[in-house]
C-alpha cells in the first residue's frame, strides 16, 4: 500500500530510523541523491521540500540561481537494502524554492506535466506503461581517453569462449555462441542465482517483480522483468531497477552496464516499452482494427511513428544507441507497425482476448534513456496522433529479408545517429512544447547539452578502428 506522508513519519519515528536518503534525478538520467538525519524531515518536506545546491547539476541551475528544494514524495518511499544503517529512500522532485513553483528542468516534474496533459484533453485519464530494459553482466571494465591514447577492454565469463581467454582452473567451455544466448540452462546460464537475489531485491524495494531471464547476446545479456504501471509509477520502478541490479552486482563482484552496445558484432540492449491509455478504469487500445487494436490505438501508433525521428533523441539519446539500431541484429530500424514483425519500431503484441492487455509496444527505446522524458515525450507523441487522427499507413507483416531494394526504401528507418535524432528533435518539437509539458528552454537546453557534452566530443577523438583503416596510408 502506498504510504502517505504521515505513514512516512510514523514509521521513522517508531522505527527510529536516522538516516533519509533523498533520491532525484538529473538531467541525463542518472539517480542523484542526498542522505539527511531524521530531524531535517518534517511535514513541510512533502510540500515545500529540503533545500539543496543545485548548481552541480548536469544540465541545471547555474551558480547565481542554485538554490533549489527537492520534495519528498510518500509512495515511493523503502528501506534501502545496500545501506549498512537502516535508512529510508523517498524519491524527491524538484521546486523552484523562491517562487513556490515545480522546476521546469526537472525530469520528474515533466513527466508529471504529460499525465496532467492527458487528462486535460479528456482523452483519456491514465498512460501505463511497461519497460523492458536489458543490460549486459561482465567481470571487468577498463577504458580510458587522452591525447595519445583511446581503447577498452570488457571481460566476461561467457565471452571467454570467443575470445580465447583461459579461466582459473580451466576453461569449462559452457559458453553462449554470438546471438544464441536466448534462455539457455545452467551451467551455460551463469547468472541464475545472482538474477534472483535481483529480482527479489527488487521486490523488497517496492517494484511488483514478475521474471527473469537471460537475453539473446552472449557476454551476460540478461533482463528482469516488472509489471506495467502508470507513467510515473513505470518511471520510479526502473530507476529503482537498475539500482537495485547495479548493486547486487557489485555484491557478487561483477560491474552491470545498460549501454545498447557494448559489444562489437553481437545483440544490443533494448528497452521495449508497452503503453496503453486507459479512462474511468477502461482500456481504451482495444477494438475491432488491425490486431484487436482500437481506432484509437492506430492514430496514437500514428503520432509515434510521425514524431519518431525527433522522440529518439530522448528515447535513445546516447551516440552508443546508434550503434545498436542497425540491421541484422533484431533491432527495430523500420518506421512501421506490425503485429509480428521484430523488426519493426511498433509491434502489436499477443494479448489474448482480455481487453485489458491491449497495447503496443514500441521497440526503439534503450535504457540510457531518462525514463521520466522519454515515457512523457512518447505520450505527447501518442496524443498528438489521436488528435490529429494520424493514419499510420499499412502494417509492415512480411518478412523484411524478401523485400526488394526498391520496397524497402520505402519504408522510412531511424535516424542513423544521435547528432540526426537532435536535428530532427530541433525541427519538429512543437507536438511536446503546445501540450506545456516541455518548454522551449529544455528542449534547446537538451539539444546544447547532447551536442556540446556527447556529439562534438566524439567527433574530435580518433576512433581505435580507424587506425586499422587508415595508418599505412
Amino acid at each position: 500500500m502506498a504510504m502517505t506522508p504521515d505513514d512516512v513519519l510514523r514509521q521513522i519515528k517508531d522505527q527510529d530510523i536516522k538516516m533519509i536518503d533523498l533520491k532525484f534525478i538529473d538531467m541525463p538520467g542518472i539517480w542523484q541523491h542526498l542522505t539527511v538525519y531524521q530531524d531535517q524531515i518534517d511535514e513541510s518536506s512533502f510540500t515545500d521540500g529540503v533545500p539543496f545546491d543545485g548548481s552541480s547539476i548536469r544540465g541545471w541551475k547555474a551558480i547565481n540561481e542554485s538554490d533549489m528544494s527537492m520534495v519528498l514524495d510518500a509512495s515511493t518511499a523503502w528501506i534501502d537494502p545496500f545501506m549498512k544503517e537502516p535508512t529510508l529512500s523517498v524519491i524527491c522532485q524538484i521546486k523552484e524554492p523562491r517562487t513556490g513553483e515545480w522546476y521546469s528542468r526537472c525530469p520528474r516534474v515533466i513527466a508529471t506535466k504529460a499525465v496532467e496533459y492527458l487528462k486535460s484533453t479528456g482523452l483519456g485519464d491514465t498512460a501505463f506503461f511497461g519497460p523492458e530494459a536489458e543490460f549486459f553482466i561482465f567481470e571487468d571494465v577498463r577504458f580510458d581517453q587522452n591525447e595519445h591514447e583511446g581503447y577498452y577492454h570488457v571481460d566476461s565469463i561467457e565471452g571467454r569462449w570467443n575470445t580465447g581467454k583461459v579461466e582459473p582452473g580451466g576453461n569449462k567451455a559452457y559458453k553462449p555462441r554470438y546471438k544464441e544466448g536466448y534462455f539457455p540452462v545452467a551451467p551455460t546460464d551463469t547468472s541464475q542465482d545472482m538474477r534472483t537475489e535481483m529480482l527479489l531485491t527488487m521486490a523488497k524495494c517496492g517494484v511488483p517483480i514478475e521474471k527473469h531471464h537471460h537475453e539473446v547476446a552472449s557476454g551476460g545479456q540478461c533482463e528482469l522483468g516488472f509489471r506495467f504501471g502508470t507513467l510515473i509509477e513505470a518511471a520510479d520502478w526502473l530507476m529503482t531497477y537498475k539500482y537495485c541490479i547495479k548493486n547486487v552486482g557489485m555484491k557478487y563482484g561483477k560491474t552491470i552496464t545498460f549501454m545498447p552496445k557494448p559489444v562489437f558484432n553481437d545483440n544490443g540492449s533494448g528497452m521495449h516499452t508497452h503503453q496503453s491509455i486507459w479512462k474511468d478504469g477502461q482500456p481504451l487500445f482495444a477494438g475491432d482494427q488491425y490486431a484487436g487494436l482500437s481506432q484509437m490505438a492506430l492514430w496514437y501508433i500514428g503520432g509515434i511513428l510521425k514524431h519518431a525521428p525527433a522522440l529518439l533523441a530522448f528515447t535513445n539519446p546516447t551516440t552508443n544507441s546508434y550503434k545498436r539500431l542497425v540491421p541484422g541484429f533484431e533491432a527495430p530500424v523500420n518506421l512501421a507497425y506490425s503485429q509480428g514483425n521484430r523488426s519493426a519500431s511498433v509491434r502489436i503484441p499477443l494479448s489474448g482476448s482480455n481487453p485489458k492487455a491491449k497495447r503496443l509496444e514500441f521497440r526503439c527505446p534503450d535504457a540510457t534513456s531518462n525514463p521520466y522524458l522519454a515515457f512523457a515525450a512518447m505520450l505527447c507523441a501518442g496524443i498528438d496522433g489521436i488528435k490529429n487522427q494520424i493514419d499510420p499507413g499499412s502494417p509492415l507483416d512480411v518478412d523484411i529479408y524478401d523485400l526488394s531494394p526498391e520496397e524497402l526504401a520505402k519504408i522510412p528507418s531511424t535516424p542513423g545517429s544521435l547528432e540526426d535524432a537532435l536535428s530532427s528533435l530541433e525541427k519538429d518539437h512543437e507536438f511536446l512544447t503546445t501540450t506545456g509539458v516541455f518548454t522551449e528552454d529544455f528542449i534547446a537546453n537538451w539539444i546544447n547539452y547532447k551536442l556540446d557534452n556527447e556529439v562534438n566530443p566524439m567527433r574530435l577523438r580518433p576512433h581505435p578502428y580507424e587506425f586499422a583503416l587508415y595508418y599505412d596510408c
